[in-house]
């Protein structure tokens, strides 16, 4: 098929060409004296994007499902109680892997949709006046059903029970790309993704722990070795990593980082709330909906309700094998219900209209009845009504 694929899912994402030829390098000594003046500034500049001053910066050669792993083995203990809110395959996710890895895992279902309800939470804390729970795992951008949480509003009912559980969060597709302020919200352990905001190859996971957290470090008996903390603090104060790094995604991390502080934090979360709300747009104009329910839509990926009857999946098969279009498919119990729009990472107004126009033809195709072209004027209109 003549022409590029256009990928539109919510990750991996498009890797912009200078951070492609940025990466493009001979390999090198990573023991070598000049090696810190690469890792110290990445280190330095990664905590500007997670927006914290008192927190400290790690870089894994792994993925965001690792750093989930690093954040509970690190400082937590064997058998604690952690708590989670389930609403999506990647908040149920997280709560497998701390079932797996022997902690006491405390689940409450929430409706696909919706997002961490705020008041439970608060109320649930309160009765735990005993402190059992040791760490709640908020997930900030749950991307099987484009739903994003309040993350200042979980740091608010810990506040309210006044409870001292660490609070981790899922940033994987939401850092770089959402407004996230680790600071502000009290944030104990941040956990990001190579290839997402990142713009990058997968392969990276970027974390941010709080002071509160590297104390909790100290005393965590939980055993560990690859992802180990205390081997990441003590190589990375002199500039160098516990184990050989993946250099050309340490390069491609460089020229990422350039572009969005070039950008400017604030004007990236803006542009994605853009693009975001042209799809937004587009998707009520064909008559569809959400899976997401008002007050909790993502900027970074837009899941859309197929019609009671048809198949998600036709309308994915039919965008990829005739149009040449990658677009995100359901998950776990919104299989085939939903088929998703990935809008994050290296995109613009045009980028997505592309995308709108391509899925209009896949709902045709797919004997969805829309109004041809009724998605893609709605952006169009929107776009050129916000442009600067």
């Amino acid at each position: 098929m003549a022409g590029r694929n256009h990928l539109f899912i919510p990750g991996p994402t498009n890797v912009p060409h200078e951070v492609l030829s940025a990466m493009h390098i001979p390999m090198e000594d990573h023991r070598s004296p000049v090696f810190p003046k690469l890792l110290t500034p990445l280190l330095q500049d990664l905590k500007k994007v997670f927006k914290t001053e008192t927190g400290q910066a790690f870089i894994f050669p792994a993925t965001g499902t690792a750093g989930w792993e690093v954040a509970l083995t690190n400082t937590l203990n064997p058998g604690d109680k952690v708590l989670i809110y389930r609403f999506g395959q990647f908040s149920h996710l997280w709560a497998e892997m701390a079932k797996r890895l022997g902690f006491d895992v405390e689940i409450h279902q929430e409706t696909w949709g919706k997002g961490i309800p705020l008041d439970k939470i608060e109320a649930r804390l309160k009765e735990d006046t005993q402190h059992e729970i040791k760490a709640v795992l908020a997930t900030h951008n749950e991307t099987a059903t484009g739903v994003t949480s309040d993350i200042g509003g979980v740091r608010k009912a810990l506040n309210a029970a006044n409870h001292p559980a660490l609070l981790f969060v899922d940033g994987v597709s939401s850092i770089a790309s959402i407004d996230f302020r680790m600071d502000e919200w009290g944030v104990d352990g941040a956990i990001s993704g190579s290839q997402k905001g990142f713009m990058l190859p997968a392969g990276g996971a970027f974390l941010a722990f709080s002071q509160k957290a590297l104390q909790a470090a100290e005393t965590s008996t939980y055993p560990r070795c690859f992802l180990d903390l205390k081997d990441q603090v003590n190589a990375n104060k002199d500039g160098y990593t516990p184990y050989t790094p993946n250099l050309p995604l340490l390069y491609g991390l460089r020229k990422s980082l350039d572009l969005l502080l070039e950008e400017g934090l604030e004007n990236v979360y803006a542009r994605h709330f853009r693009l975001a709300e042209g799809v937004r747009k587009a998707v009520a104009a064909w008559g569809l909906t959400q899976c997401a329910q008002p007050g909790f839509e993502s900027n970074t990926v837009t899941a859309i309700v197929v019609p009671e009857g048809k198949d998600a999946k036709t309308v994915i098969s039919i965008a990829f094998n005739k149009y040449n279009i990658s677009l995100g498919a359901g998950l776990s119990e919104v299989a085939g219900k939903v088929f998703r729009i990935g809008h994050v990472g290296d995109m613009n107004d045009v980028s997505l209209l592309g995308a709108i126009a391509g899925v209009e033809m896949a709902l045709l195709d797919s004997g969805i009845d829309i109004k041809p072209g009724s998605g893609v004027a709605a952006a169009i209109e929107y776009y050129r009504a916000t442009a600067k």
